[in-house]
């Protein structure tokens, strides 16, 4: 039986760098405030959804990485890391 799970166990593999870059951006921005940038860009998640997405315990949309990366003005690739 086939499980959707990183080789760490995580369901996710941006999650490690979105929590990097949100710590990390200038000024600092709480999951909150992630949140409500998603939102902006017509992504429905909340400050918890925020919380699993950086712990690896969500799984993260194609749509979603895509917003990710223009909060952060980075590339999915880069989220992903490639």
């Amino acid at each position: 039986m086939f499980k959707n799970k990183n080789q760490n166990g995580k369901n996710n593999i941006c999650g490690g760098k979105v929590a990097i870059l949100r710590k990390n951006y200038t000024p600092k921005m709480s999951q909150r405030a992630l949140a409500d940038r998603l939102q902006l860009a017509g992504i429905d998640v909340d400050k918890n959804a925020i919380q699993r997405i950086e712990s690896g315990q969500r799984f993260v949309t194609d749509i979603e990485l895509q917003a990710l990366a223009k909060v952060f003005n980075t590339t999915s690739d880069y989220l992903l890391g490639e």
